[in-house]
């Protein structure tokens, strides 16, 4: 996972980023129903979105950056 979220641009992470969240909302309401039976899934979704963040701030920075350059 780590090096497809390092390969991707910002438009596809925010496309992921919404995925995971949208999974990990259906794991947590799946767990107050007891349909779970991976409760660590909850942990590696958790984990997959932070990765995720953390890159969309580095491209954020790097655009910031950018533009203190240009001025």
């Amino acid at each position: 996972m780590k090096t497809k979220i390092t390969e991707t641009n910002e438009k596809d992470l925010m496309k992921m980023l919404a995925e995971k969240r949208t999974a990990l909302s259906n794991f947590k309401f799946g767990v107050a129903g007891t349909k779970v039976k991976n409760v660590k899934t909850a942990r590696n979704l958790r984990k997959q979105i932070a990765q995720i963040l953390t890159k969309l701030n580095v491209f954020a920075k790097a655009e910031q950056v950018a533009k203190n350059i240009e001025k």
